[in-house]
């Protein structure tokens, strides 16, 4: 019982390692058959990018971004910031930026412009932030339209400037850069969008391929025989046209027979 259990585990393993080689082979096949179809995979490379940019010329809204920024200063005198000042003017940082973002401003904003947008939609649209840990804050707006952008921007930091030494009981801050109306899209991206597309296009047509590949069980050659099953065949048949075959034999047949008839006919003659 144990020989037999030791010839078993060894065919196990054996058929493990034959496994494992099939597996290595199947995969330098792979890329030879992909290497075949190199035609339809740039066709779906072309396909994907040249959709992609479509939709994206065509189908979504091109947004442009404006920003202002202000300076934000704690100081016990209009005229003199001493270093106390300094840092907690860059340790209350966070605290504007949050302040800003309350509903009363942009609601100010709102109505000053006469936007048709809710304080939600608006908040969505607006991004502050700190600029590398100073006690500068930035406003970006992102709108479809640069010169509203712009406005919402300039507005925002407007009413910052008036609404936080209120708020806070700090010093006033000042717009250190009023937002310009943007000459650049800020988004979307063509160039990005195409190649996100193309990549999408090649990996579409290289699961298919790779599907068809490992789903193709025909033996197309002596070889694959012997891959799958060890052993090479004795023989093999010639790849042939059957109906053409048959006409051939047909047309042989007629002319055998026709022969009879002629040898017979010359019997009779004689």
């Amino acid at each position: 019982m144990e020989k037999k259990k030791t010839v078993g585990d060894t065919a196990d393993t054996i058929l493990i390692k034959e496994q494992n080689k099939k597996t290595e082979i199947d995969l330098v096949e792979l890329f030879f058959y992909l290497e075949t179809k190199l035609k339809w995979i740039a066709l779906f490379f072309a396909t994907g990018a040249v959709i992609s940019g479509l939709i994206t010329f065509f189908l979504i809204t091109p947004m442009y971004s404006a920003t202002a920024k202000l300076y934000m200063v704690s100081a016990s005198s209009d005229t003199l910031v001493n270093l106390t000042d300094l840092n907690l003017g860059t340790s209350l940082s966070a605290d504007y930026q949050e302040v800003i973002k309350i509903r009363p401003i942009f609601e100010d904003v709102i109505d000053e412009l006469e936007l048709p947008y809710s304080y939600e939609q608006l908040r969505d649209m607006t991004s502050i932030t700190v600029v590398n840990n100073t006690r500068i804050l930035s406003i970006k707006v992102t709108s479809p339209d640069p010169k509203e952008a712009m406005e919402i921007a300039n507005a925002m930091a407007k009413d910052a400037e008036n609404q936080v030494p209120k708020l806070m009981d700090t010093s006033k801050p000042h717009i250190i850069e009023p937002a310009i109306v943007p000459e650049k899209k800020s988004s979307p991206s063509y160039s990005k969008n195409i190649v996100i597309g193309a990549l999408i296009g090649l990996v579409i047509i290289l699961t298919i391929l790779t599907t068809i590949f490992v789903m193709d069980d025909t033996f197309n050659s002596a070889e694959d025989v012997e891959k799958m099953f060890g052993i090479m065949p004795l023989t093999t048949i010639p790849e042939s046209d059957i109906g053409s075959l048959s006409e051939l034999l047909e047309h042989e047949g007629k002319k055998k027979k026709g022969l009879a008839g002629l040898l017979k006919n010359r019997k009779k003659g004689a």
